[in-house]
């Protein structure tokens, strides 16, 4: 049986047994909380990889300590210790610890290199899902008309200009965007610009990166907000 905690004063002097009773009523150390990584979804389910074991959730169910509770984008929101986080395919793992809350001010975005050195992430334009790449030579958010049209972005009042581009100047439509999401930060009123041709992700150009303070770490970048 473990032995009662007594108060100081009912505790026997020798030195061994008051050694053994202190270890017995010592606290418990809390420990660190479940590792979670999204590996992937299939339809509205998330595969979670849950301290190195796969495990998947629908939205409302729980595993491990970790509970699924939304999508959003394409990003899985989930809750574990009492606290939660937004989780991407590739981005960084949640580990939550109980009791231990994170300050806001370490909230930063953490994008990997990919094939090539380019730095490419999941995001957001005005809640709808986007690729985006990171461009530090790109004065604005850069994207096609096919994703402007997709996204239902307004162009009417769209300022017209020219822009030079490798293969010279190219015509675009000025406008600014409402929310800019990339991880879990999220930046309004965000210039950008529409260019005619078609592109394979949206330009993360110096109207959004400028708002950061970018560190980069061998293939790691990381953009904390000023």
């Amino acid at each position: 049986m473990r032995p009662p905690c007594l108060p100081p004063r009912q505790l026997p002097r020798r030195v061994v047994l008051a050694a053994g009773l202190a270890l017995a009523c010592a606290p418990v150390l809390a420990q660190d909380g479940p590792r979670v990584l999204l590996a992937g979804r299939m339809g509205d389910k998330a595969l979670l990889m849950i301290n190195g074991q796969p495990q998947m959730l629908a939205v409302g169910q729980a595993a491990q300590g970790v509970k699924l509770l939304r999508w959003q984008d394409d990003q899985a929101l989930v809750e574990s210790a009492g606290r939660s986080s937004l989780l991407r395919v590739g981005g960084s793992p949640a580990q939550h610890t109980p009791g231990v809350t994170e300050p806001a001010s370490t909230r930063e975005i953490v994008i990997t290199a990919g094939p090539g050195g380019h730095f490419v992430t999941g995001g957001s334009i005005n809640g709808q899902a986007v690729q985006f790449m990171v461009d530090t030579g790109a004065t604005r958010v850069a994207l096609s008309q096919g994703d402007a049209q997709r996204l239902k972005l307004d162009l009417r009042n769209a300022q017209r200009a020219m822009t030079q581009t490798a293969n010279g100047p190219v015509p675009v439509q000025q406008l600014t965007l409402s929310r800019v999401r990339v991880g879990d930060v999220e930046i309004n009123n965000v210039e950008a610009v529409v260019l005619p041709a078609a592109m394979p992700h949206v330009l993360l150009g110096n109207s959004f990166l400028t708002r950061f303070q970018m560190r980069r770490e061998n293939d790691v970048m990381r953009l904390q907000p000023r």
